[in-house]
């Protein structure tokens, strides 16, 4: 028969309403990943007790990493299911892996394993994370920019919106406001653009709030749990700088 994969997953219909576990059993095949696992539920809902049920409800799109929406609590770790292979991740015991699906808890539930990402686009308004042009024209060559700054740019650039960074975070809970890493890496991101820094002094006012780069505890959980490996510490560390040199500027009224 070969090897199978047992898969339990927290099951919810919503935030209101009592979960409950249900436990699936599915063929394993070489290469699988859990998006695999749970297309094969979806096939035949049909739970170990030989119960039949509504399949799973989850997200996914691009199933290599970029999109970020099939971000979940795989055996206790938030991350991707697209890439997350099952050989790698699951214990194997007498020829059955073990699998535990659960929805990422700093983030409203809106079914099983699907959540609402919408705090994590406000933020990105919050922070003016965007270049202001007004209209498509030939704004001529842009200016030069050291290239370790480019490059730092374009790794800030990679970040897909996923929440990883946010459901690893201590600071980001119930009590507090702390807006997040994901937020502070594209206040960065905008800052370090020649267009963009034109809108520097609003993302830093912002960042000095309540809500910005003071409530950072220094866990450093983001940067561990980033698929992307962007670089949130640096920048959290650098927003740290500039907020606290544009608070100094504005004591003075000195501009710029």
């Amino acid at each position: 028969m070969g090897k199978t994969v047992r898969i339990r997953i927290l099951r919810q219909d919503g935030a209101k309403n009592p979960g409950r576990w249900d436990v699936f059993e599915v063929q394993h095949w070489e290469k699988m990943n859990v998006i695999s696992c749970l297309m094969e539920i979806q096939k035949s809902p049909v739970t170990v007790e030989s119960n039949a049920v509504e399949p799973p409800a989850w997200e996914a799109a691009c199933l290599e990493e970029v999109c970020g929406a099939c971000t979940m609590n795989i055996n206790g770790r938030v991350r991707q299911a697209c890439t997350a292979l099952i050989e790698e991740l699951c214990e194997e015991v007498a020829g059955v892996y073990q699998l535990t699906l659960e929805p990422m808890k700093k983030f409203p539930l809106v079914r099983d394993l699907v959540v609402d990402r919408s705090r994590m686009f406000n933020s990105l308004i919050k922070v003016k994370a965007w270049v202001p042009i007004d209209g498509s024209f030939d704004r001529g060559m842009a200016p030069p920019q050291d290239d370790s700054i480019r490059k730092l740019r374009y790794k800030l650039s990679e970040c897909m919106t996923c929440g990883c960074c946010l459901e690893a975070c201590p600071q980001v809970n119930d009590e507090s406001r702390f807006v997040g890493p994901q937020a502070i890496g594209q206040a960065l991101l905008f800052n370090l653009h020649p267009v963009g820094q034109s809108l520097q002094g609003d993302r830093l006012d912002y960042l000095s709030s309540e809500e910005g780069v003071t409530n950072c505890g220094n866990a450093q959980n983001c940067v561990k749990a980033c698929p992307k490996g962007v670089p949130l510490t640096t920048a959290i560390a650098q927003i740290n700088r500039e907020t606290t040199v544009h608070g100094i500027k504005s004591w003075f009224g000195i501009s710029g």
